[in-house]
Formats: C-alpha cells, sequence, structure tokens
C-alpha cells in the first residue's frame, strides 16, 4: 500500500507551503489522480485520513478528481480514451500508444484558513 507513503508526501508539501505562505488550517484538499497512475483513490482517502490526524489538515475535505487517460495512436495518429495503458487503438488497432494524460498525480487545489 504505497498510499500511504504518499499522504506522508501530501502531508508534507502541505507543511511546506503552510510555512511559506502562513496558514495554520487547511480546509479541504482537491487531488487529481490519473488512471493509470497506479494510486488506488479508497486507499489514499484511507491513508490520508490517518495521515494528517493530529496534524494541520486534520479533518480536511479530500476530493479526489479522476481524469481520463488519453493517448496518440503512433501509427495513424488518433488520439483516444482508453482505459489500460496497454489498450489497443480504437481506430487502427496499432498498440503503440503514447499516453497523453491519465498518469497524474497532484495537488490541484487547497482551501486553507
Amino acid at each position: 500500500m504505497h498510499e500511504m507513503s504518499l499522504c506522508e508526501n501530501i502531508l508534507g508539501i502541505l507543511l511546506d507551503e503552510a510555512a511559506s505562505q502562513n496558514f495554520s488550517k487547511v480546509d479541504r484538499v482537491c487531488l487529481e489522480v490519473g488512471p493509470l497512475s497506479g494510486v488506488e483513490p479508497e486507499a489514499l482517502r484511507f491513508g490520508f485520513d490517518v495521515v494528517t490526524r493530529g496534524s494541520l489538515a486534520d479533518g480536511a475535505q479530500l476530493d479526489i478528481f479522476e481524469p481520463e487517460a488519453t493517448a496518440t495512436c503512433a501509427a495513424c495518429g488518433a488520439t483516444a480514451v482508453i482505459q489500460d495503458r496497454f489498450d489497443p487503438c480504437p481506430s487502427c488497432g496499432s498498440h503503440v500508444l503514447q499516453v497523453k494524460t491519465g498518469e497524474e498525480l497532484r495537488i490541484k487545489e487547497l482551501e486553507v484558513s
């Protein structure tokens, strides 16, 4: 369950931002988690609750935005939504796809006080 270490890294970012931007509480965190990132959103929710206990983000609302994964086919140039990085191109069947989106894991928004 690497989501716990990811949550520890997220808390570290929040602490760094609190020090540099002078806020004392995080009310809401919005994460962008792509379907090809290898992260389980429910495990991330559990880990976030555990890791942030007693911190400036204790009780913060965690919203997870899950964008679609897209790729461009090297053979025909089509861009398509994919479910898995090994999906074939829906236009020509080629498996030579360049992933464009879907690997993201980033803090998209913060609400602080």
